[in-house]
């Protein structure tokens, strides 16, 4: 188990550095650009590690092309959303924060779980005063304002959750191996548009940021999506969420050690009591499990959005 949490650990620092990824890559294009160029690359990445993929997740759910198509659409339309106001939100707001004002998903899941009448554990309900708390110190200055970059994230973090939702349906529905490489073409096919007919990139811009994103695509896309499914099929479903909390932290680190970002006391103490927040939502379905049965079953943790 332990080569399994370690590999999470791995998957969750590639998807940390990647809010440096999407900083960097917006000095010099546009988030429709960014966003055509790096999840056309997660599909090429996708399509290249297929075979090792389905190696450790062989196809279990039998569903028709149509089936597949309308998942995708659903999915990639969310993560289209998601993806557009979390990239153009970094361009106002630091990495390290934009990570821990994405990871109120954690959070935010359960609570829209509500609308399809879902059972939330307290432990939900204490994790969302403590994020809601911890935001209050990071993103609200003393003027009680917050910047257009965090609100911006912030929206972004509700269309995660609502991805997030959506894939826990849709995966029971399709095979989300299909579905993950199919809401990446629809991302990347709605990016376009964009990318054609209000930006045009220069051939020099896209070359700037050709690291950003490669990494964003490759590394963010195409590798962490493969080894989570490999760790998964081994990793404790609570110890996988705790650890996935922590990428918040690594866009920190990141932020700091590649940027420069700083933080101050009142930020860092937001920071710490969002991650509080979101370790204790993480963990609220398995409390709940444990209470209910004499042993925790491993099951498959799902976390989508992780192709930002």
């Amino acid at each position: 188990m332990w080569r399994s949490n370690a590999l999470l650990l791995v998957v969750t620092a590639i998807w940390g550095m990647g809010f440096v990824a999407q900083r960097v890559g917006m000095e010099h294009v546009g988030v429709f650009t960014y966003n055509t160029l790096r999840f056309g690359m997660g599909v090429l990445a996708l399509f290249l590690f297929l075979p090792l993929v389905r190696r450790f997740e062989p196809l279990r759910v039998q569903s028709s092309a149509r089936t597949v198509l309308k998942a995708s659409l659903l999915a990639g339309v969310l993560l289209f959303i998601a993806s557009t106001l979390q990239t153009e939100g970094l361009v106002y707001t630091t990495a390290g924060k934009a990570g821990f004002i994405t990871g109120l998903y954690v959070v935010l899941v359960p609570v829209l779980g509500l609308l399809w009448r879902q059972r939330t554990h307290p432990a939900t309900w204490m994790g969302a005063v403590l994020a809601v708390a911890g935001l209050y110190l990071l993103s609200v200055n003393e003027a009680l304002q917050i910047s257009r970059g965090d609100w911006l994230v912030l929206a972004s973090a509700f269309f995660w959750a609502a991805h997030i939702q959506a894939l826990g349906f849709l995966t029971r529905r399709a095979d989300p191996v299909h579905i993950a490489i199919g809401q990446f073409v629809v991302v990347t096919l709605l990016s376009l548009p964009g990318m054609l007919g209000m930006e045009h990139p220069a051939l020099a811009d896209i070359s700037a940021a050709s690291g950003a994103i490669l990494y964003g695509g490759l590394m963010v896309v195409g590798v962490s999506f493969t080894l989570q499914v490999i760790a998964q099929r081994e990793a404790h479903p609570a110890h996988a969420a705790v650890i996935m909390v922590s990428e918040a932290v690594f866009a920190v680190l990141a932020g700091w050690l590649l940027l420069g970002e700083r933080l101050s006391m009142r930020g860092i103490a937001g920071c710490v009591l969002m991650t509080a927040g979101m370790v204790l939502s993480a963990l609220a379905p398995y409390l709940h499990a444990r209470m209910e049965t004499p042993t925790l079953q491993n099951q498959p943790v799902i976390e989508a959005g992780k192709e930002r």
